[in-house]
């Protein structure tokens, strides 16, 4: 009996070591999430900080709108006024209720899909920006290419269920980043958690409020589009902004706990990490060397931005120039590279510019020494024959000023 209790005793101990030692490593998991994919991505640099399935195909039922959005902001104007269809009042699922023949702006429009997710906005936006779906559909598919996202494939601008209507958490965060970046309307209509849009035919106006609870309990939330079918299961594309530094969090295929399976997301984003601004465009770096010239100022072509673990390691700098970088140089002209390390892994790295012009200097010409050569043997030549000649002449008038004088 003592012996199984000495080997209990022992295997708990052995246990509480082998925790202990995984404590002590400081190792921090990343969380556990329902959802069958999902992925945190950085907005300003796209590194990727957690992933999970990231790149299995899923359907994304509503967050397809981010990309119907992309396409309503740059090929539309807001002010377009679009009109209703019979088509859109047909469509089932999540609607605004949209009647044949009812007017509204194209900024209404994306409001009334992105917040309430109204899928009769999305065909009415569709109609209006590409003439009709199928064009629109072909439209969406072009402009996933253009950003990357290659295992995305559209059949609808609304996100309803539709055999080969798939995309990847990777994917959608790389849509998102796009319009983030460079759409500021599709920030603001995202980032708004109500918004009234006129109800053609009744005495009172839409109240729409967006289906992303975040907004009202995640710190920094900002976007940008929820889904859920069936078929897709809960499906949300979240973002948020701590401090200056936004992230985006995608979670595919979950159920009602998305909402914390998308907050641990992006809790482990900000917990862990960090983004550093490491060094500033046009920022002066060394004087180098330059054959058959003078000195030439190395400068930055571009800055560099960076995410790293918090506490890692520090961040070191190696210059790589160009071999024999030699006279002339334009402004502006790439001699190297600036390469950034965290220990041995590299970071990445900035082009090294000329800061001006540096000229080549005259005399490394080979014909310059060629012309001094041939100028230092003629040019005194010239001058014994010049001085010969005066004394000739010189003696000639005195010849003549001689028998001049006693003729």
């Amino acid at each position: 009996m003592k012996r199984y209790i000495y080997i209990i005793v022992a295997l708990c101990l052995l246990n509480f070591s082998c925790a202990t030692v995984l404590a002590d490593t400081g190792e921090v998991q990343p969380p556990e999430i329902v959802g069958k994919a999902g992925i945190v991505m950085d907005v300003l640099t796209g590194k990727v900080l957690y992933e999970k399935n990231a790149h299995m195909q899923l359907e994304p039922a509503s967050t397809t709108k981010i990309m119907t959005a992309i396409l309503a902001l740059e090929r539309g104007n807001l002010s377009d006024t679009v009109v209703t269809s019979k088509e859109p009042p047909r469509v089932d699922g999540s609607r605004i209720y949209l009647e044949e023949g009812e007017e509204l702006t194209l900024e209404q429009m994306l409001y009334g899909m992105m917040l309430n997710s109204g899928n009769d906005a999305a065909v009415a936006i569709a109609e209006h920006i590409g003439g009709s779906v199928e064009s629109f559909v072909k439209m969406m598919n072009a402009k996933a290419r253009e950003i990357g996202a290659y295992n995305t494939s559209y059949v609808n601008p609304s996100g309803l269920p539709a055999e080969g209507h798939v995309t990847t958490a990777y994917d959608l965060a790389l849509i998102s980043r796009y319009a983030l970046l460079n759409l500021p309307e599709f920030r603001k209509i995202v980032a708004s958690k109500t918004k009234e849009v006129p109800w053609q035919g009744q005495d009172w106006d839409r109240q729409l409020v967006n289906l992303n609870k975040l907004l009202w309990n995640y710190e920094g939330a900002d976007g940008v589009k929820t889904g859920y079918t069936s078929r897709a299961g809960h499906t949300l594309v979240a973002s948020a902004t701590r401090d200056g530094w936004q992230l985006i969090s995608v979670v595919l295929k979950s159920d009602t706990r998305i909402w914390s399976d998308s907050a641990a997301l992006l809790d482990y984003g900000f917990d862990n990490f960090e983004i550093k601004n490491v060094i500033g465009e046009g920022a002066s770096i060394t004087e180098e060397k330059v054959k058959y010239g003078d000195p030439v100022h190395l400068v930055t072509k571009e800055g560099f931005t960076v995410v790293v673990e918090k506490n890692g390691l520090p961040i070191t700098k190696k210059i790589v120039l160009n071999p024999d970088i030699k006279a002339p140089i334009a402004k502006g002209e790439v001699l190297g590279q600036l390469v950034f390390l965290q220990g041995e892994n590299q970071l990445g790295s900035v082009n090294l510019i000329a800061a001006g012009d540096v000229k080549r200097k005259i005399y490394t010409f080979w014909w310059f020494w060629l012309i001094s050569i041939v100028l230092a043997f003629y040019v005194p030549f010239r001058i014994m024959v010049g001085i010969r000649r005066y004394r000739r002449h010189k003696q000639r008038i005195q010849y003549v000023t001689y028998m001049k004088r006693y003729r």
